[in-house]
């Protein structure tokens, strides 16, 4: 249970109320007392700031999204360490996850073109600086009046430690508690087929998962399906998701192609 509740302050933000838990640590909708803004405040909780590999995965995190300046990206603000607890303030986003606008069903193919092309363009932004994110999920997109954006990158490592076996790990995603060295990271529907069976990630296994939730907008339903974990990483590794437009008729052909080719 966190040890922050409204009212609570940290350097100069105060809590206004908790957001949730995911990527390295806990979420709080704060205001910047100085700048009088709301932002969010991402917070590694006190019982896991006194390990130093997760501290140094915590600060990849912020060097990772401090980076990265593009409209489509969740802004970093500040980081700070205060009284044993590290945190990044960040842009907060107004708007739905595209996790939960797809429960609703597919989008539109207008609406999916738009959002598609700003992950698409945020992605870029992420890989042209080296930056891996490791969790592109629906859960990892709010939908904003501004358009998409792509966010918690507590999963990002630089490129470049793709392969350093010491750097396999990272932290948990919103449903997944905290792994430990060697284990995959990330919500298996759209891991790529070769980090499932344990190859380092790159950026292909970015353009996987982003392919899996574009064929996921346009056809309502999941590229790949299983009732565990285990079919799920079957179905992954063993089969061909039929083409979205075979579920969506109406999906332009070089779409259609564009999906399969992720």
């Amino acid at each position: 249970m966190s040890s922050f509740s409204p009212g609570a302050s940290l350097g100069p933000y105060k809590v206004v109320e908790p957001l949730g838990a995911g990527g390295m640590g806990e979420v709080f909708k704060a205001r910047d007392t100085r700048l009088d803004r709301i932002v969010a405040l991402k917070i590694l909780p006190q019982h896991l700031s006194s390990s130093e590999e997760l501290r140094q995965r915590f600060e990849r995190e912020a060097r990772a999204i401090s980076k990265l300046s593009h409209p489509h990206v969740c802004q970093l603000y500040d980081i700070g360490h205060e009284s044993g607890i590290s945190y990044l303030v960040m842009e907060y986003l107004e708007g739905e996850t595209l996790a939960q606008r797809l429960a609703k069903g597919p989008i539109p193919l207008a609406e999916t073109l738009k959002y598609g092309a700003q992950i698409a363009e945020a992605l870029e932004a992420a890989h042209r600086e080296g930056i891996l994110h490791r969790d592109m999920k629906p859960g990892n997109v709010v939908l904003t009046k501004a358009g998409a954006k792509l966010l918690d990158f507590g999963l990002a490592k630089n490129a470049s430690m793709a392969g350093n076996a010491e750097d396999l790990s990272a932290s948990p995603t919103l449903t997944s508690p905290l792994t430990t060295e060697g284990t995959i990271v990330g919500t298996y529907q759209y891991i790529a087929p070769e980090v499932l069976e344990g190859h380092a990630a790159d950026k292909r296994s970015d353009i996987f998962g982003f392919g899996a939730m574009l064929y996921e907008m346009i056809t309502g339903q999941k590229a790949f399906h299983g009732k565990t974990q285990a079919s799920v990483i079957a179905a992954v590794l063993e089969r061909e998701p039929p083409r979205a437009s075979a579920l969506t008729p109406t999906t332009p052909a070089r779409l259609d192609e564009l999906v399969r080719a992720c």
